[in-house]
């Protein structure tokens, strides 16, 4: 079988469409079809590894994720629901997400890397420094406009994201944008 779009396979059910992936999916879900998931397989594997290589990852890691991809397809075709994406889609997001998984445990320090015993106590100067920037800070973000102060407020010291303070808010993901960036600049001034 040469995989292009419209070929068949028979498999316990009937015949595979290899362009019907929703079905593979829902083959594999149900019965544990191999035939359907061979298919995916040969589809999908090498076009993820591509996908993971041209977005910054060697061909081990690729290669490596890849695998740990299809392998949750085939684990979890129970949670693939095709009214919110296609297979394609799925995959992809699972292959992004396993690369995310891949590179946060590369970077994650050992145990043996963490540094033991209490922290070196910081020089006075540094402490006073940094007093004197904290109150400075805070009275720039008190001279703000009440609006401008009450997004950086949520944005930095709330930890939302500009869509999340657009959820709360109500007001457009411009506006608060524009008032972010304008707030940022006074204080930028204020600190100088």
């Amino acid at each position: 079988m040469n995989g292009t779009a419209g070929s068949e396979e028979l498999s316990r059910k009937g015949p595979i469409r290899s362009d019907d992936w929703a079905a593979h999916v829902s083959r594999i879900r149900d019965d544990k079809d191999q035939a359907a998931f061979a298919e995916l397989f040969r589809h999908f594997a090498p076009r993820v590894k591509a996908f993971l290589m041209k977005s910054g990852a060697d061909a081990a890691l690729a290669e490596e994720c890849a695998q740990e991809v299809m392998a949750t397809l085939w684990h979890k075709a129970h949670m693939f629901d095709p009214a919110r994406a296609t297979v394609a889609t799925w995959i992809f997001t699972i292959a992004r997400n396993r690369k995310i998984d891949a590179l946060r445990k590369q970077n994650r320090p050992e145990p043996e890397d963490l540094p033991w015993g209490p922290a070196a106590e910081p020089d006075q100067e540094d402490v006073l420094t940094l007093q004197q920037e904290t109150q400075a800070l805070g009275q720039a973000l008190a001279e703000l406009p009440p609006k401008q102060r009450e997004l950086i407020e949520r944005a930095y010291f709330g930890d939302l994201s500009h869509s999340e303070i657009a959820a709360e808010t109500g007001l457009p993901l411009g506006t608060i944008k524009s008032r972010i960036r304008l707030a940022l600049e006074r204080l930028r001034h204020e600190m100088k």
